[in-house]
Order: C-alpha cells, then sequence, then structure tokens
C-alpha cells in the first residue's frame, strides 16, 4: 500500500495561452490601430502565430535561458513574441522606449540580449541601441504596415514550418527581465520565474484583486514593457476574457473609440491616461456605457481626480500598489469595498505579506496604525537583482520597498511617503541625484536640488532649485537643457527657483525638508 501521489505538473507560463486556446479559442485579442480597423485574432490562433514565433527563434539559435529583448507597445504582434520567447524556456526582457538610447543600451548589454525584438516605429532607435551593443546580433520588426520589410517577422513567420513544442523545462526557469530604478534610482534588474509569474496571475484572478472573468472585455492601457502589463497578458487568457491592446496611442480620442468599439468592461493603466480620456468625453459629449471599472496604480490618486474620473466615466475606481520588484502587485482595494478611498492601496491576496519596521528594520511592536517602513516578502517578489551577489532582502527574507506607510485597523495599506527623495510622476520613478548631477555641472550653478512637487495630473512633477554663481547669469534653458540628452523626458523638471543662498542642514548638506516646505507645497 502506498500513501498515493499527485501529478507533476510545472507551473509554466505556456500553460495559460495552451489553456485559452483550448477552452476560450474564439475569445478575442484586439488590437487598436491609428488608421485601420483593430486587428483581431483568437486565443487559438493566436496560440499557433506564437509557436511559429519560436521555431522562428530556435531557427536563429536562441535556446533555454538566453534572453530576447522587446522594444514595443501593446500589440497582438507583441504578445506573440511574448509567450513565442517565453513558451521555449527563453527569457522576455521589455524595454521602456520613453528611456533614453544610452540608458537602453546599458541594460541591454547587462542582459546580453542577443536579439531585439521592435515595433517599426521604434525600429531606428532598436538599430541605434544595437550599435551600441556588440553582444546584440540581430533587430526583428514587428507591426510593419509594409510587409516584406527588412527584418520583418511577420515574412519569417510565413516561412516558418514545424512549430516547436513547448515547456519541459523547470518551473523555476527564468521567464521575464524587467528594469527598475524604483528603489535607488539606479537600473537594476528584476527577474521573473514561471512559477513565480503563474503564482502572481492566480493571486490577480483572486474576486478581490482583479477578479476577471471570461464574460469580461478588459482594456490593458498599461504598457507591456511596465512590469508586465501589471500581468495582464497572462491574467487575461488564463480566464479566457477578451483582451484589447492599445497600440501605440493612449489619447482619449483613440481610447473611447476602442472602449466603445469593444464593449471594454475593465481598463487598467495609470490615473493620468484617464484623466486624459475624461477630457475626451467632457469635450465631445460622448461616453463609455459599458466600461464598469478602472483599475489604477503607480502615483497615488488624489481625491478629486479620483472623482473626477468616477464622474465623467461612470465608474468605480479601484486602487492599487505595486513595484517591479512584486510583479508588480502588491495590495489591491477590493471593488465593491465600501469604505474605498483614493489613499487607500488594500489589502494583500495570499501569497505576499507586509511588514513595518522602524528605520533600522526592527518590526515596529504594533502592526496597525503606525507608520513605519513597508517590507514585502512573498512567492513572487524579487530575491536578488539581476547580475548581483548581494540579496535584495534582509535575513529574515523581506524586501525593503523604500516607501513609508500605514495599515489601517481592517488591513488595509495606506502609503504615506518615500524613505528618499525620489520623486514618482505618472507612476514612474524620477532620481533627482541624477538630474543634480548634470545641473551641477554647468560653470555658473553653485548648488542644485531637486524636489517634487504635488500635481492635479501626474501626482507629482519635479522643480530644480539652483544657487548661482555672482558672477554671471544663465537662462533657465541652458540649465535644463543638457538633460535632454541624459535622462528621460518626462525627468525634466517643470521649473526653474533660483536662490541666492541654498539652505542648508546641520551637516552641511542641502536642506531638502526646508525646501520641500517652502517650495514643494508641503
Amino acid at each position: 500500500m502506498t500513501d498515493g501521489e499527485m501529478q507533476a505538473y510545472p507551473l509554466t507560463l505556456d500553460k495559460f495561452l495552451d489553456h485559452a486556446a483550448k477552452w476560450s479559442g474564439e475569445a478575442e485579442v484586439v488590437t487598436g490601430r491609428a488608421d485601420a480597423e483593430p486587428l483581431r485574432i483568437g486565443y487559438a490562433a493566436l496560440r499557433e502565430r506564437s509557436r511559429k514565433v519560436s521555431a522562428v527563434l530556435t531557427g536563429l539559435g536562441v535556446g533555454k535561458g538566453d534572453r530576447v529583448a522587446t522594444l514595443a507597445w501593446n500589440s497582438q504582434a507583441h504578445l506573440e513574441a511574448w509567450y513565442g520567447i517565453v513558451g521555449i524556456g527563453a527569457v522576455c526582457h521589455t524595454l521602456n522606449p520613453r528611456l533614453t538610447e544610452a540608458q537602453l543600451a546599458s541594460m541591454v548589454g547587462q542582459s546580453q540580449a542577443r536579439l531585439l525584438i521592435a515595433s517599426s516605429d521604434l525600429a531606428p532607435l532598436a538599430r541605434r541601441i544595437a550599435a551600441r551593443t556588440p553582444t546584440l546580433d540581430r533587430v526583428l520588426v514587428i507591426d510593419n504596415e509594409v510587409a516584406g520589410e527588412p527584418d520583418d517577422l511577420e515574412t519569417m513567420l510565413d516561412a516558418a514550418s514545424n512549430p516547436v513544442a513547448w515547456g519541459g523545462f523547470d518551473e523555476t526557469t527564468p521567464a521575464g527581465l524587467c528594469f527598475t530604478s524604483g528603489t535607488t534610482g539606479a537600473p537594476k534588474g528584476v527577474t521573473y520565474t514561471h512559477r513565480s509569474s503563474y503564482l502572481h496571475t492566480l493571486r490577480l484572478l483572486q474576486a478581490d484583486v482583479l477578479g476577471l472573468r471570461s464574460t469580461d472585455t478588459v482594456l490593458a492601457a498599461v504598457p507591456m514593457f511596465h512590469a508586465n502589463a501589471w500581468g495582464l497578458p497572462f491574467a487575461a487568457p488564463a480566464a479566457g476574457a477578451r483582451l484589447v491592446l492599445p497600440g501605440r496611442r493612449l489619447d482619449g480620442a483613440h481610447l473611447a473609440s476602442l472602449i466603445n468599439g469593444e464593449r471594454v468592461t475593465l481598463a487598467v493603466g495609470v490615473a493620468t491616461v484617464w484623466l486624459g480620456l475624461v477630457e475626451h468625453l467632457e469635450a465631445t459629449g460622448e461616453t463609455t456605457p459599458t466600461l464598469r471599472r478602472v483599475t489604477v496604480g503607480g502615483a497615488p490618486l488624489a481625491p478629486a481626480l479620483m472623482e473626477r474620473i468616477e464622474k465623467g466615466l461612470g465608474v468605480t475606481v479601484q486602487t492599487s500598489w505595486g513595484m517591479t520588484e512584486l510583479s508588480p502587485v502588491g495590495s489591491f482595494a477590493p471593488p465593491d469595498d465600501p469604505d474605498r478611498a483614493p489613499h487607500i492601496s488594500g489589502r494583500p491576496a495570499v501569497g505576499i505579506d507586509l511588514l513595518l519596521t522602524d528605520a533600522e528594520g526592527r518590526p515596529l511592536p504594533d502592526q496597525r496604525g503606525a507608520e513605519g517602513h513597508l517590507r514585502v516578502r512573498g512567492d513572487a517578489v524579487v530575491k536578488r537583482y539581476f547580475g548581483e551577489t548581494a540579496p535584495a532582502t534582509d535575513a529574515d527574507g523581506w524586501f525593503p520597498t523604500g516607501d513609508l506607510a500605514r495599515i489601517d485597523a481592517r488591513g488595509a495599506l495606506i502609503i504615506t511617503g518615500r524613505a528618499k527623495d525620489l520623486i514618482k510622476s505618472g507612476g514612474e520613478w524620477i532620481n533627482p541625484a541624477e538630474i543634480e548631477a548634470v545641473v551641477s555641472e554647468h560653470p555658473e550653478v553653485s548648488l542644485a536640488a531637486v524636489i517634487g512637487r504635488p500635481d492635479p495630473k501626474w501626482g507629482e512633477r519635479p522643480i530644480l532649485v539652483v544657487q548661482t554663481r555672482e558672477t554671471g547669469s544663465v537662462t533657465d534653458d541652458a540649465l535644463l537643457a543638457p538633460l535632454r540628452d541624459r535622462v528621460a523626458p518626462w525627468w525634466i523638471p517643470d521649473e526653474v527657483i533660483r536662490l541666492e543662498r541654498m539652505p542648508l542642514a546641520s551637516t552641511g548638506k542641502i536642506d531638502k525638508m526646508r525646501l520641500r516646505v517652502d517650495y514643494g507645497g508641503c
């Protein structure tokens, strides 16, 4: 007599698309296009095309563990590339096209990706990255309007035969790589495994989290290069839900057309996207009657903005909190919570845990009601950054997020600030030290400081405070111009404030606390 045994079933991401193809094969993935009708494909057909991508990659020498970078917008072709990469055990390294060429080349150099798959409009940037990255052998182009252009992946798919089998590797095999500067300012790579992303997907599907159903049509306005589009490319096929991808355009007119044309029920993205949609509806008198819920994340949501989105779209706004290091979901406010509020990020679902500590990392004796430094651990939380030997966690496995937070009596998380000086604008992190270093190179600058100021649209925006030398003058444009080639465009401060004397703390360092009080609206 034996005790019995359960089947081995590796938790690999290819199973989500396999499941969708078999049980929801006609459910559509829809891609919005600027000057044409949306592109449509069912999950069954998308799976076959994704397997052809795998065959092309295998033919080009890509194997298990190899990194393949993508520089692309949310589209069917990008989704096919994702599954084609991870299905053979390779690693999908997503790149944010809003970063500078130098930043992107550095990331590709670190990952040692051999191939880069790029949207056609981003192909020139991709080729410039390749020219700066010796390990990058080839650029493949997707979403070409004209078939047969050089390095066109679509043409290669037409010639692909005998699609390769997926799976057959351990569930701890790396599946994704995404760089973030969210905790220190310096880009760091977070490696997602098949197991971690699989479990993260199951967490997303819980009713008090995203709660997707097969009857939903979900609009993924959060980019696929932004922490795996919050897991939607895996969650939608897992649930058999229709998935709408907007392509490059996220303006209000384009989103309204997609929402109404495809009868979208749930839309996911940062609050500034939905503000643009509201402004478009206010200007045109249009409505979005099928839309029931909007999920927001990234920057903290101002009460007035939440109210405007809910009234303007006729929806319930669902707040959340997360980080790239968390795959990215940390907590979600239940969509029907009667006590929901814009400052409340909800409770963590099973599989993730929160801890508040003091500045030295000692757990607070009372975890409810007191403000502390937020730490996290769980099945989809980073343990070690890509290429680093030291762990990113403490001795007990807790990852320090860099956020200050409270947990209320019901267990809901409230982010109260940042432990460091990083500025979060539109859901993206800005590192003041990098801006200050560039500005301080100007010969007329004595001291420079960058602080965040509350902004009704972006959450926060940077402003530059400078003390210039007495001998000479320098224009605002001369101070900001060097930044345009060295940092991402949204990092450039909105305003320059000049002081005769920069306030200094007792240590001799710039007193940023005083600057925030005087000029940051604190």
